[in-house]
């Protein structure tokens, strides 16, 4: 099921917050969106941001999933496929 943004709720039960938690992440993702609140935010802010995200990744996906997800990257050989990004 994918959720319309007047749909997000988080709180009621994991399938609602993860599906919530797509939703919201696919919003962030729109490139004019992403462009405005870069240029706002402060260098600490910016900082804190990729620190706690990129923390979020390592500790949920694989080196393999990493490149191959986030960075869309087909053609990498991560050196240990078994262990975190």
């Amino acid at each position: 099921m994918t959720l319309d943004s007047n749909q997000i709720c988080f709180g009621l039960n994991q399938q609602l917050d993860q599906q919530s938690l797509s939703c919201f992440l696919q919003l962030a993702g729109r490139q004019e969106f992403a462009d405005l609140l870069s240029q706002r935010l402060s260098e600490q802010e910016i900082h804190a941001f990729v620190n706690f995200f990129t923390g979020l990744l390592k500790r949920n996906l694989s080196e393999e999933e990493y490149h191959r997800l986030f960075l869309q990257d087909e053609h990498c050989h991560p050196h240990h496929p078994q262990g975190k990004a």
